[in-house]
Formats: structure tokens, C-alpha cells, sequence
């Protein structure tokens, strides 16, 4: 077990030390000048010339790079181009509202989507199967963007039940109630979840009905078992390695994905931050949130994998 996170964990650093060298020269080979977008419109030719020095652009690339991964060694992001704060204290403001999104959204996509594909797998053919088929199409092809603007028409304009756009911290200087909190975000919520159900279902479904063809649920069923215990303890259990899987993907996809959801519900998170630092070619910020996306999606990836040998005792040999 120790050997096994011990290998995992230093799989890490040759990962992010690709994905630094990428980004790195992504950035820089993309057209675009951050000085020219920090001097402005009537800015003239020494002005830029002086900001990239300043910036300290006008250095080789493996210069930068250098300096910038020395700063990262220790624990230092950099600062922004064009705000001037520090980016770990930028990404700090803005954690809070996207793990919230994405951890909601998670949360109410298992909560749906694993019984449905189970009562689908148990009903093969049924109309909740054949419902459920035709939901995961919708959710496949429907964009976020669009099933957004529904719910906002539906639950925010018509029924004015929910709040359109905008974020309030649960905690900070204007307190809130949790219900208060919530209700801001179950449109978002429930639009990101959309697609998460239709794929978390429908791998259910398969592993699921998979696991219900085997022998030992004939003879669990064979002893007088009830359907329950049969579903739940037999085939649920045993079709727990996809599933986990495709949530601890959906997960990480969810905490760097969310620009979209976040654009359209004006939620001040990191997806919000990642649109506006590559619009104004903020460097530091976007190779910061990129290294916090990835990080975020080893870890996540070396939670599942973990999690097998759990769930799966034979995994362990």
C-alpha cells in the first residue's frame, strides 16, 4: 500500500513538470504581447520595449522559465500582469465558489445517477431504461451554455423561485444563511449536472447489468436473498470500480471546466479568472491555474486509484 502511493507520488512531479514546460511555451509562441495589453491602445514603441523589461519578457525563454520555476520550487506563483497581486492569493479568492460548484455538482449527479442506472440495469428494457437512454443522448448533446439559459427562463424569470446570476461567500463579512447559500448556486448545480448524470448513469447501467449477469448473483439469489440486498451488496458493489472512476474523472473535469457555467451565472470562481487572465495575456496567473488544475486532477486520479483497493480486495494482489 505505502509502495504504492510512494510510486503514484513521485509520478506527479515528472507530470507537472511537463505540463510547466508546456504551458510555458505555449504562452510565449501564442500571439499576443502582455506589455502591449498593459501599455494600452496609445502606448508607442519604447513604452511596450520599457514594460517588457520590467516584466522581464525580453529575457530568453529558458531565462524565464529558470526564474519562474525557481519561484514555484518555492511554493512562489508570481505575480499578475496585469493586477499586480499575487497569483496564490488571487487563486485563494477564487477556490472557494468553484469548489462549491463542483463538489455540489458531483455530489447531486451520484445522488441521481447511480440509483437510476442501477433501477435501469435491474429493468432492463423497462421504460426507466429506455427514459434514461434518452436522457444520456440529450445530456450528451445539449450544450451547457443552452440548458443554463433554460433554467434561468424557467426557475429564475417565471417562477422567480431561484436568483439569476451572482455569488455570496457562506462565510465573510455579509453572512448568510446555508439555505440562502445553496439557492445561488442550484441553477448552476443543476446545469453542470446535466451531462454528469447522463455519463455517471449510463456506467452504471453497463457495469451494473454486467455484474447482474455473473454467477454469484444467481446464487445469491438461489439462497432467498431480497432484491435489495441482491442490487445493493452483490451487483452495486461489485460494479463499484467504473463508477468510482468515472466520478473521480468527472470530478477534476468539473474543477477545471467550469468556465462556461461560471461565465453564465456570473460566479466569481476560477473559471471567471482563467477567461479574463487570457484575455489581458496575464502569464503568471493562467501557468498558475493550469499547474492548480493539473495538480488537482493527479490528486483526484490518485484518490481512485487508491480507493480500488478498497473497494476491491483482489486489487490488493
Amino acid at each position: 500500500m505505502l509502495s504504492f502511493l510512494g510510486r503514484r507520488l513521485l509520478a506527479v512531479i515528472p507530470v507537472l513538470l511537463v505540463v510547466s514546460v508546456v504551458v510555458f511555451l505555449l504562452l510565449r509562441l501564442s500571439p499576443g504581447d502582455p506589455a502591449a495589453v498593459i501599455a494600452g491602445n496609445n502606448a508607442t514603441t519604447e513604452d511596450i520595449a520599457h514594460i517588457r523589461e520590467q516584466l522581464g519578457l525580453d529575457r530568453s525563454l529558458p531565462s524565464q522559465y529558470g526564474i519562474w520555476m525557481g519561484r514555484v520550487l518555492q511554493g512562489d506563483l508570481g505575480y499578475s500582469y496585469y493586477l499586480g497581486k499575487p497569483v496564490l492569493a488571487l487563486i485563494a479568492q477564487r477556490v472557494e465558489p468553484t469548489l462549491s460548484l463542483a463538489l455540489g455538482t458531483a455530489l447531486l449527479a451520484v445522488l441521481i445517477a447511480v440509483p437510476l442506472g442501477t433501477l435501469a440495469a435491474w429493468r432492463m428494457g423497462g421504460w426507466l431504461d429506455r427514459a434514461l437512454s434518452a436522457f444520456s443522448v440529450a445530456g450528451f448533446s445539449v450544450p451547457v451554455f443552452v440548458i443554463a439559459y433554460v433554467l434561468i427562463y424557467l426557475f429564475a424569470m417565471q417562477l422567480q423561485w431561484l436568483p439569476v446570476q451572482g455569488y455570496k461567500p457562506l462565510t465573510g463579512p455579509q453572512s448568510m444563511s446555508v439555505w440562502d447559500w445553496a439557492r445561488q448556486l442550484i441553477l448552476p448545480w443543476l446545469t453542470l449536472s446535466t451531462i454528469y448524470v447522463a455519463l455517471i448513469a449510463r456506467i452504471t447501467r453497463a457495469s451494473v447489468s454486467e455484474a447482474l449477469s455473473e454467477d454469484y448473483i444467481r446464487t445469491a439469489r438461489a439462497k432467498g436473498l431480497a432484491e435489495f440486498s441482491v442490487l445493493l451488496r452483490h451487483a452495486l458493489a461489485n460494479a463499484a470500480v467504473p463508477i468510482v472512476t468515472v466520478v473521480g474523472i468527472g470530478v477534476a473535469l468539473l474543477i477545471g471546466g467550469v468556465v462556461v457555467t461560471e461565465t453564465v451565472f456570473a460566479i466569481p470562481g476560477l473559471g471567471s479568472l482563467t477567461v479574463d487572465a487570457v484575455l489581458n495575456r496575464d502569464f503568471p496567473v493562467i501557468q498558475g491555474l493550469v499547474l492548480l488544475f493539473s495538480l488537482s486532477y493527479v490528486g483526484i486520479n490518485l484518490l481512485v486509484d487508491t480507493s480500488y483497493l478498497w473497494l476491491d480486495p483482489r486489487i490488493r494482489h
